[in-house]
């Protein structure tokens, strides 16, 4: 939409204080917006962030709509994303648009500045699956660092690309590989734990006497609707939005072999703080290149990771869809899609994330997360 198009709308808006609406319940030239969870003092609600910079509390604009518009039906605004998410193909997606415009003509008491709010994480999920290994260049670095430190220890290096093995085959009822499809893996998820979330500008803290904290950023997709063995090509009915999670990992293990020694993902993934979610989500409208995506982490100013979605093993629709055949997925569960190379488990000297350390997580067309990192007291 062109600035000139946008700016006439909304001068049509404030000369007479009704909204023009399409046929569809769309307000016309709506601008783009983002959607948040804010605190003002000790109120909590839903906010619609304009330009990155400008929050708009939906409930409080919503009232000042209807009153400009006694013609406008009378809806209720929920005061949890999952259910304004649930809703939002009926009759909230139109009128979050209407409010907008009306916000973007009317930057009365509802409207607020993003340095003056405390932003929440944007959504609760209950349920967030991760990507494992979905980047190839991250998981030959894996591979290729576990080699490294088996020569180092004085056993038989296995090759660079890692051991010979069988092709992928199909998982039935999980994953049917399509004739031709040499990918040497199928999809990978795990569990996340709802109760390591946080907010996008919250500290993240280093538990007592774990020292080998990685970090993960990674972008991540909202689910809109139930969804229950979904198929890849109508995966993007069933997406809401997008977002950002840091997957901070613990890397320091168990100590054992338990489970024959393998990765313990409860202890790596799941410890208080190590899920940052936010600052916002994008409503899939408005980021149009999903699976052509740039984002990238840095370290107290150093680019550690940067990379692009188009690099993903697994694309976001195949892993809704996986994701599906195992469980139903409801209105604001989240899938992280993976993260790419470098990170500290690929690299033969790691520089873990220590106490003092600032993190930022960005994600382009979703937005930025910084974090500090603490010690636990």
């Amino acid at each position: 939409m062109s600035r000139s198009r946008f700016n006439k709308g909304w001068r049509t808006a404030v000369a007479t204080g009704v909204l023009a609406v399409s046929a569809h319940g769309m307000a016309a030239d709506a601008p783009a917006f983002k959607l948040g969870t804010f605190r003002d003092g000790g109120d909590t609600w839903l906010g619609l962030v304009l330009r990155d910079a400008d929050v708009v509390n939906i409930s409080a604009a919503n009232t000042a709509y209807e009153r400009a518009n006694p013609a406008a039906t009378r809806i209720a605004i929920p005061a949890d994303m999952k259910q304004l998410i649930a809703r939002y193909e009926t009759d909230l997606g139109p009128r979050l648009r209407a409010i907008a415009v009306y916000a973007t003509a009317n930057p009365a008491g509802f409207v607020h500045k993003t340095t003056q709010l405390k932003i929440l994480p944007p959504v609760m999920p209950a349920l967030i699956l991760n990507a494992g290994a979905n980047y190839p260049d991250h998981a030959a670095g894996i591979v290729a660092q576990g080699a490294r430190a088996a020569a180092a220890a004085g056993g038989a290096a296995p090759p660079a690309a890692g051991p010979p093995r069988a092709g992928a085959q199909s998982m039935p009822g999980y994953w049917e590989r399509a004739p031709g499809d040499v990918r040497p893996d199928n999809p990978y998820l795990f569990l996340k734990s709802p109760t390591a979330v946080v907010g996008a500008d919250d500290d993240v803290v280093i538990p007592k006497g774990r020292e080998q904290i990685d970090w993960e950023c990674e972008f991540a997709v909202v689910i809109g609707k139930p969804a229950k063995n979904v198929s890849t090509e109508a995966a993007a009915n069933y997406v809401f939005g997008y977002s950002i999670e840091f997957d901070v990992s613990d890397r320091a293990g168990r100590g054992d072999r338990k489970m024959g020694g393998g990765p313990d993902w409860l202890v790596q993934k799941n410890h208080d703080t190590f899920a940052p979610i936010g600052p916002y989500i994008v409503p899939k409208e408005f980021l149009p290149r999903p699976t052509d995506t740039r984002h990238y982490f840095t370290l107290n100013g150093e680019i550690k990771q940067d990379s692009n979605t188009s690099r993903m093993e697994y694309s976001l629709w195949e892993m809704v869809s996986f994701a599906s055949n195992m469980m139903t997925l409801n209105p604001g569960d989240m899938l992280s899609l993976g993260t790419p190379s470098g990170t500290n488990i690929e690299s033969a000297n790691p520089r873990w994330m220590k106490a003092g350390d600032v993190g930022v997580c960005v994600v382009e067309g979703i937005g930025e997360q910084h974090h500090k990192i603490v010690a636990q007291p």
